[in-house]
């Protein structure tokens, strides 16, 4: 079971790489951004400003819904 929503946001504050989160780069016209998963069927995408070590959530939603 994948953790709860506060959980994936703590997670990525303190290690964006953590292997639950399943961080990737997406490609298209979302190439400037990345995706995390919140739980099977769920995505956040953010931008990551990894310069600053700082991150931005994009969207939430379903898998077809931030991937769109």
């Amino acid at each position: 079971m994948k953790p709860c929503f506060g959980k994936v946001l703590a997670d990525l504050q303190q290690d964006l790489f953590h292997p639950h989160l399943e961080l990737h780069p997406l490609i298209g016209i979302l190439s400037d951004c990345h995706a995390a998963s919140l739980t099977c069927s769920y995505r956040i995408t953010l931008t990551l400003l990894i310069t600053e070590q700082e991150m931005v959530l994009f969207d939430i939603g379903s898998h077809d819904e931030v991937y769109r």
